[in-house]
């Protein structure tokens, strides 16, 4: 498995050196899931593999999505915004998303006063 990016794909990003967010959203739901980051190293990974790859912040590596947990995240598709700058997997999920157990890690919800 190559840990490059095609040209092709490289020059659709803003910054192909540079760590990119990634919202999951459930492709069955449309339910927002999780925000993690990309690099072109997990970004070539889950292209080749198919499987949710992030490059993981706290522990400076690439982490596949539920290699550990059991959690994973099957890559149905990918889509750039207009910037380059962001990327939306639409995924599979098994299991929850969140590290916490819950199935997204957005459920805390902040009340708004008008």
């Amino acid at each position: 498995m190559s840990d490059a990016l095609s040209p092709e794909i490289s020059a659709l990003l803003k910054d192909p050196t540079a760590l990119i967010p990634a919202i999951a959203q459930d492709v069955h739901s449309g339910e927002v899931l999780m925000l993690a980051y990309v690099n072109s190293q997990s970004m070539a990974a889950t292209l080749a593999t198919g499987r949710a790859t992030y490059w993981s912040r706290s522990r400076n590596e690439l982490w596949e999505k539920g290699a550990t947990s059991g959690n994973t995240q099957l890559v149905h598709s990918i889509s750039l915004d207009c910037d380059g700058d962001a990327l939306l997997f639409k995924v599979e999920q098994t299991g929850a998303a969140c590290h916490t157990g819950d199935h997204s890690c957005f459920h805390r919800n902040i009340e708004m006063t008008r």
